[in-house]
């Protein structure tokens, strides 16, 4: 069925930098597992990494961009996107949450949309944060998100509206989006405009502003929508926000129209001879998965997260009390599992945000403390046990925690659920071939970490 004109260009098909490491990682496993080869880079790739792996259809750089402020991404989300529009990819897609985690104040979307329109100058900004396939639904311009058997819309989710940084206290994606800059017109084309068979500006439609359209997605057909009016807009239209959802609409329509072939669900890689967990969620999600593994050979481990706060001689001595314990059950035959909270309301929660209140830091400072913490338990339990799988859960603590592994790099293994996959870790040293999972916080069934230390595999 495949016809000339359906092709799919030479090249990088998409070039994307993702606000957290998560969900950078869910783009990766998005276009892999539907034949397409990529890889997520944790830093800008040099000329000479890009050299080993000739044939990329996605390159991925991954960030802390959903923690972070609006003056930290006017410093340095210019050059990271000028270096990835060199690669000439077809499309450049700005990563954010399945969720909408963001503010005018932590990881402005809008920002971010300012920075890229300054650039590249596009007719519009479509936005599609909606992925069926992992309950994320954009309805007449409102996200809904599923959790355990319901789904709610996303200022009623019993997670993200407790989000102890980013509450969502609107569901309207362009409203949402426009609260984070003034120069931004935001609309939504609707599944009734779809229908109609709407499409994307291909010039600016208001001078001196910003169309930022965001696009329904509720089921196959209207995200093979989604992904066709992206995909056709692309010279017009070159920057794309949204979830992996973006890649999910791309996949879909590509199916649909020939130009790559459906592939077979793949497998898992098998059990692990030990597994190392480290979480810096306060997510029920987590809570519930933390529960489950303590019944099923994992030991709970609690990291006193106020110890962020204080003197660099505390905290390592607070690392050094884990990695020990780390050791000590592995020698048991027991899977270590370090958290910083069972849940929301966990009291290690409150002690920690009054702790933080006390002391000089920010809650980003003293989060990005926690998670490099985390990073040096991981990575000193592994060294000393020569464990070769690990999970790290939360978002923001994944990006600030994988960067004390001495990874440059991640690619696909296996699948889990969408969006939590588990990956191969590249490295130049000896964390190079690590399998390694990084899962949001409100992500993963409630078997989560027995389905890694398993090795994973759609079931």
């Amino acid at each position: 069925m495949t016809q000339q004109n359906n092709a799919l260009p030479a090249g990088p098909l998409v070039a994307w930098y993702a606000d957290d490491f998560t969900g950078a990682a869910a783009v990766m496993e998005v276009l892999t597992f539907a034949g397409l080869e990529a890889m997520l880079f944790l830093e800008p790739p040099s000329d000479a990494q890009l050299a080993r792996y000739p044939d990329l259809k996605g390159i991925g750089v991954a960030s802390t961009a959903r923690a972070q402020s609006p003056e930290w991404m006017d410093g340095e989300l210019p050059d990271i996107f000028a270096r990835l529009a060199a690669l000439n990819p077809a499309l450049l897609h700005y990563k954010v949450c399945s969720t909408l985690d963001s503010s005018p104040s932590v990881g402005s979307i809008g920002r971010a949309i300012e920075i890229a329109a300054a650039q590249f100058a596009p007719a519009a900004v479509p936005v599609l944060v909606a992925a069926p396939q992992m309950r994320r639904y954009q309805s007449f311009g409102h996200l809904f998100a599923g959790f355990e058997k319901a789904v709610y819309r996303l200022d009623r989710h019993p997670v993200m509206s407790r989000h102890p940084v980013t509450p969502m206290s609107e569901s309207d994606v362009a409203k949402h989006i426009a609260l984070q800059s003034d120069k931004l017109d935001a609309w939504c084309l609707s599944i009734e405009d779809m229908s109609q068979g709407a499409t994307l500006p291909s010039r600016q439609p208001t001078p001196d502003r910003i169309a930022a359209i965001t696009l329904d997605s509720v089921d196959a057909k209207t995200e093979s929508s989604a992904g066709r009016l992206i995909w056709d807009a692309r010279d017009a239209n070159p920057f794309v926000v949204g979830s992996q959802g973006v890649e999910y609409a791309l996949v879909r329509h590509w199916r649909e129209t020939g130009a790559i072939a459906d592939r077979p669900a793949p497998g898992g890689i098998g059990e692990a001879e030990g597994m190392v967990v480290v979480s810096g969620s306060v997510s029920p999600t987590t809570a519930d998965q933390i529960d489950w593994a303590k019944d099923n050979g994992f030991e709970s481990i609690a990291f006193d997260a106020t110890f962020s706060c204080g003197t660099a001689m505390d905290l390592d001595h607070e690392v050094d009390r884990c990695i020990a314990a780390c050791l000590d059950a592995l020698s048991q035959g027991r899977d270590p599992l370090v958290h910083t909270a069972e849940g929301p309301d966990d009291p290690a929660v409150a002690a920690f945000r009054q702790t933080v209140t006390q002391s000089p830091l920010s809650m980003v400072e003293a989060n990005q403390r926690i998670g490099e913490a985390l990073g040096r338990i991981l990575q000193q339990s592994l060294a000393r046990s020569g464990i070769r799988r690990a999970v790290v859960s939360g978002g923001d603590t994944s990006g600030h925690a994988t960067r004390q592994l001495g990874i440059f790099a991640l690619s696909a293994l296996a699948p889990t659920i969408p969006g939590a996959a588990l990956f191969r870790a590249h490295a130049d040293g000896p964390m190079d071939g690590l399998e390694l999972a990084l899962k949001g916080g409100q992500m993963g069934s409630h078997d989560y970490f027995g389905w890694i230390r398993s090795g994973g595999g759609t079931r």
